[in-house]
């Protein structure tokens, strides 16, 4: 049975997409069974597997207003171990139409149930907010992974984060966890970022992985190949990072 994982931060531009798409690479190259479900409209894990947004029938909005099956949704990438539920722009009404629904927060869960014993992990890579997806997807996670930029406004918003995810511990997941914190984007030369890392540790002690993503050109141009970085430059610091970053989480699993 798959254990299921959200990647979230509801801040933009921290690497979530990136981590989703790449972590994800690295598990299936690895030799596990990897789910990535896209749940942002902008569909940049999608793309990030050479997957067109263009044309696709059966995205992970179809999955959560009801009107196709996991089963049907998914698409086997051409990367090792690795199938992805796609997403597109349509997902950007979802929340007004899921907001009239019966049990609007378990649609996720429930329709992933019928699947979820194919995987090893199934990741969601969460959209830049914390409405009715994001909250699909806590819903249904065991654990999430928070990625933070080593960046002056790294820990802005994260309190609202954790409010949330006790809110629906409280009311709805009594069982997720936080997996791990991972920090991105990391600069090791400068003071910023050793003090950024310090806040975090102290922020969340013992939850931050030793695996550290930092700036790399490849990271930066795999997406617009369609292609996870282990499969663009393996030799690359972004590919070698990921891999050792999913060695860490199975270690950890």
């Amino acid at each position: 049975m798959a254990k299921i994982i959200s990647i979230v931060n509801q801040k933009g531009g921290v690497g979530k997409t990136t981590s989703a798409v790449n972590l994800a690479a690295a598990l299936g190259a690895l030799g596990k069974r990897i789910l990535l479900v896209d749940i942002d409209p902008q569909g940049n894990t999608t793309s990030g597997y050479g997957i067109s947004r263009k044309n696709l029938t059966a995205t992970s909005y179809e999955l959560l207003i009801g009107s196709c099956s996991a089963a049907q949704a998914i698409i086997k990438t051409k990367f090792q171990g690795v199938d992805i539920i796609p997403s597109n722009i349509n997902l950007a009404g979802a929340e007004l139409e899921l907001a009239v629904m019966d049990k609007r927060e378990a649609l996720l869960k429930n329709a992933l149930a019928t699947i979820q014993e194919n995987y090893d992990f199934i990741f969601f890579d969460c959209p830049p907010s914390l409405g009715l997806i994001t909250l699909n997807a806590l819903t249904a996670s065991d654990s999430f992974i928070v990625p933070i930029q080593c960046e002056y406004y790294a820990l802005e918003g994260l309190s609202q984060l954790m409010a949330t995810v006790r809110t629906i511990k409280r009311l709805y997941n009594p069982y997720i966890e936080l997996e791990g914190v991972l920090l991105t984007m990391y600069d090791g030369r400068l003071n910023l970022t050793q003090q950024v890392v310090a806040e975090v540790k102290n922020f969340f002690p013992k939850k931050v992985y030793a695996t550290v993503i930092p700036r790399n050109v490849r990271l930066s141009e795999a997406p617009s190949f369609g292609e996870p970085v282990i499969y663009y430059d393996r030799a690359s610091r972004g590919s070698e990072s990921y891999t050792a970053l999913a060695e860490e989480f199975l270690k950890m699993n």
